[in-house]
């Protein structure tokens, strides 16, 4: 049988060859169905490929009009390729639009793209525009327009921007930026990129959250005050810390009749002790609840006239030492032997039960997991807490005093609560420090040793680009390892997975050996929505797409 992409081509043979190989269990058909679709295969032609049908998504009859009030943090914005909160993405997602969307079921999908063709090679992406959108000012969506963006992501000279990182293949090392004849406008609705090496992670990439499409007029000055996008809302009001409103903008949207039932969404912020969102949710001041943990997960389950949602996935947390971070003129942890110490005292098990109570996956430390295509057992770290203070001993650090910082909300301040107890009992001398979230994300990337959430990526060469590959914007580790950029690169280039598996385990396992960070376990999620709430279930990366959210009539 012959199975075809989005644009009616065969689809590449890189693909096909793998539909023997899948197994029965859900992980290796989710990674079949996230590679299949990066390559361009409908979500239909993929799951028929697997021999499968397509889940059927019953969102039932709707009702238009209506308020959606959501218990989630408020931030203020800023140019999306700095985002570093999927919260603030929720918001401008009323009118900033993306590309692609990312699935629950890990597959990914058209947006403001119609389709694309992957080359078998990785090395040619056409990205072909949905006819027809317009900016709610009345301008043209057209290939110019993701030409300008794509540019953008590319530009390392901007601070913070996460995207390059995604986008690393398509720029010049010695400009730092987009590389001349990478990006190509053929005609008004059709872009290509033509990369100078392969790379299997960018439509992964542009459906992260910091890949908001704006218009030419953007500025981070004034992403308030000129709300163009291409989305049904315009913001109304936004309060940082208290509350933001989008409001339907009538007349404007592309997708009209496919969403944006709501007339108003009302983001609140309740700030981050779990305990004042369950009072909201008694209280009926929300409809939804962004994300819960701990005890509260069975609190809310109980509760008459709400609903449960759950999610598997590869969210997680680092409890990591800076490699370049100065204490008292020294870089304590440049020392590979003091962080091998550090992560021989600590049993991740014990991380996952007292930091999460056992709700998830324990992890090896390396950042890549069940969930992911490119995954690797290679085993454990070593637990070996009298072998790691002797190690920190011969290191010369036996005496040195740890100080380790965490935001103070609940699963992030136990977790790393936990790590310094385990360090403790080992023999280490360590200060706790515990900072409210309005300081300790100031300079979260700059702490010498702290914790830190990371949401689900797709691709585990996709979440080693952004954070661990050298120089990058969101490398908090200060990580900087040649063999591992050039091991990166090689599996970043490698469309088949098996092949790519076998540089991932070379990855995962200079990881570990480097001891760049504990990363103990992968979370499932739970939010809770009202009875009747449509589009408000928990997402694998905590997108919530207003124009998805809505009433059952």
């Amino acid at each position: 049988m012959n199975f075809f992409t989005r644009t009616g081509k065969p689809m590449p043979k890189v693909i096909t060859d793998q539909v023997g190989k899948i197994g029965e269990d859900d992980v290796s058909r989710r990674e079949f169905i996230a590679m299949a679709s990066t390559f361009g295969a409908t979500a239909a032609t993929a799951y028929g490929m697997l021999g499968m049908a397509t889940p059927a998504y019953a969102d039932g009859h709707m009702k238009m009009g209506g308020t959606v009030r959501i218990q989630q943090e408020v931030r203020a914005l800023k140019d999306p390729r700095t985002y570093d909160w999927s919260q603030i993405a929720n918001f401008s997602r009323g009118w900033l639009e993306y590309l692609v969307k990312y699935n629950n079921d890990g597959s990914f999908s058209p947006y403001l793209l119609e389709t694309w063709e992957v080359s078998e090679d990785a090395k040619t992406y056409t990205l072909n525009l949905r006819k027809g959108v317009k900016w709610n000012n009345g301008d043209d969506f057209t290939a110019e327009d993701v030409a300008r963006n794509i540019a953008g992501w590319c530009d390392k000279a901007v601070e913070g921007n996460s995207m390059a990182g995604r986008m690393a293949t398509l720029i010049d090392s010695e400009t730092n930026k987009a590389a001349d004849g990478v990006i190509e406008v053929v005609d008004a609705h059709t872009v290509k990129l033509n990369l100078p090496a392969p790379d299997i992670s960018l439509i992964a990439g542009m459906a992260d959250y910091p890949a908001a499409i704006v218009h030419s007029s953007f500025t981070a000055d004034t992403a308030l005050s000129n709300p163009i996008g291409t989305g049904p809302y315009l913001p109304e009001s936004l309060e940082v810390g208290v509350k933001g409103v989008l409001t339907k903008n009538d007349g404007h949207w592309w997708n009209k009749g496919k969403g944006a039932w709501a007339d108003r969404v009302e983001y609140i912020d309740y700030g981050t002790d779990p305990s004042a969102w369950i009072a909201a949710a008694e209280a009926d001041e929300v409809d939804m609840l962004y994300s819960v943990d701990g005890d509260f997960i069975d609190i809310m389950g109980t509760m008459d006239g709400w609903v449960q949602h759950e999610v598997v996935t590869a969210a997680t947390i680092v409890i990591r030492p800076n490699q370049l971070a100065e204490v008292d003129g020294k870089k304590p942890y440049a020392d590979k032997k003091v962080r091998q110490a550090i992560a021989m005292a600590v049993d991740n098990n014990v991380l996952l039960e007292l930091g999460y109570e056992g709700r998830g996956i324990v992890a090896a430390n390396h950042h890549v997991g069940p969930s992911h295509p490119d995954y690797v057992d290679i085993g454990m770290p070593k637990h070996d807490p009298a072998g790691a203070k002797a190690l920190l001993d011969e290191a010369g650090m036996g005496d040195f005093e740890m100080e380790i910082l965490s935001i103070d909300d609940a699963w992030r301040k136990n977790t790393t609560d936990a790590v310094a107890a385990q360090l403790r009992d080992a023999g280490f001398n360590v200060k706790r420090t515990v900072l409210p979230g309005s300081t300790f994300w100031n300079d979260w990337v700059k702490y010498p040793f702290s914790s830190t959430n990371w949401n689900h990526r797709p691709l585990g060469v996709q979440i080693w680009a952004l954070a661990y590959r050298t120089g990058e914007a969101w490398n908090e580790f200060g990580y900087s390892n040649p063999e591992f950029d050039a091991n990166l690169e090689k599996a970043l280039a490698t469309p088949d997975v098996e092949a790519r598996k076998k540089l991932m385990e070379v990855g995962e396992k200079m990881l570990q050996e480097d001891a760049v960070t504990i990363q103990p376990y992968w979370r499932s999620l739970y939010n809770h929505t009202k009875d009747g709430l449509v589009g408000g279930e928990h997402h694998i990366s905590f997108e919530y797409d207003p124009a998805k959210l809505g009433w059952h009539a």
